[in-house]
């Protein structure tokens, strides 16, 4: 979503870049036996290897068409996750978590983990950020003018290339930070870790709106309790993985600027 408002391209290599930086933090924190040291590695390491992969690959892609930036993107994928493949091999390794896993109890009624009490105030904080970002600050409104229109923006004043880089490297730190979040509940590390984490994402922001840091994370939670239902309905978690692109293209045929989506612009 954060490429998207800067520089108006849907990222598909957003998983891949985003479980790099979380294997640099798992080797970070093997050798250190730190994991905030880890933790933070994650998030610059994350925004590097954007900014790398922006002023490479996806700085000499057209524009004009945009199927060449999804096609460079989805290369890129396959270049990162055999990259990989090949220095930690393809087993699940485990990512730790700096505190409790443990659903508290209240009586007889569960209540949240102190894990899952810190991953809400992380999203909170990060959304509170972006928010804040694009409607209050200069660099935000900057990254928004280059990404809608470049050619004004130029004449400006405004460094569009910059802005791009700027904009890959925050949505890659983002990536990273919920690579952090969420692989330490699943499986763990792999490759392939953040592909379906990928695609419910993807989901939510389209469900919410792109242009809506607000509206994605309202579209994370429908998105959850479409899954919720789901599979709990069927009794079967393979059919969350039908629920997900159903919910996807309905929004899109529906309404693809998302439910949350602010008043276009209006053209003559």
């Amino acid at each position: 979503m954060l490429i998207w408002r800067a520089a108006r391209i849907v990222n598909f290599a957003q998983g891949a870049i985003a479980v790099s930086a979380a294997y640099m933090a798992y080797s970070v924190t093997m050798h250190t036996h730190s994991y905030w040291l880890g933790f933070g590695v994650a998030l610059v390491g994350g925004a590097a290897l954007g900014a790398l992969i922006e002023r490479t690959a996806m700085r000499f892609t057209s524009h004009d068409r945009p199927l060449d930036a999804v096609i460079v993107a989805l290369g890129v994928v396959l270049v990162l996750q055999a990259v990989l493949g090949f220095i930690y091999g393809n087993e699940f390794l485990a990512l730790g978590t700096p505190f409790d896993t443990t659903v508290m109890h209240i009586g007889e009624t569960a209540t949240v983990s102190r894990y899952q009490l810190f991953v809400f105030a992380a999203i909170a904080l990060l959304v509170a950020f972006l928010a804040l970002l694009f409607a209050k600050t200069r660099l935000g409104l900057r990254l928004r003018a280059s990404a809608f229109a470049p050619e004004v923006s130029r004449l400006l004043g405004i460094n569009v290339t910059r802005m791009t880089t700027i904009g890959w490297a925050l949505a890659s730190a983002a990536g990273a930070l919920a690579a952090m979040l969420v692989l330490p509940t699943e499986l763990g590390l792999h490759p392939n870790g953040m592909d379906g984490v990928f695609v419910i994402a993807f989901t939510a922001a389209v469900v919410g709106g792109l242009d809506s840091p607000q509206g994605a994370v309202i579209g994370g939670f429908a998105v959850g309790l479409v899954l919720n239902y789901v599979t709990g309905y069927f009794e079967n978690p393979n059919v969350a993985q039908i629920a997900v692109p159903v919910l996807l293209i309905a929004v899109l045929l529906v309404r693809p600027s998302g439910l949350f989506s602010g008043v276009a612009a209006r053209r003559v």
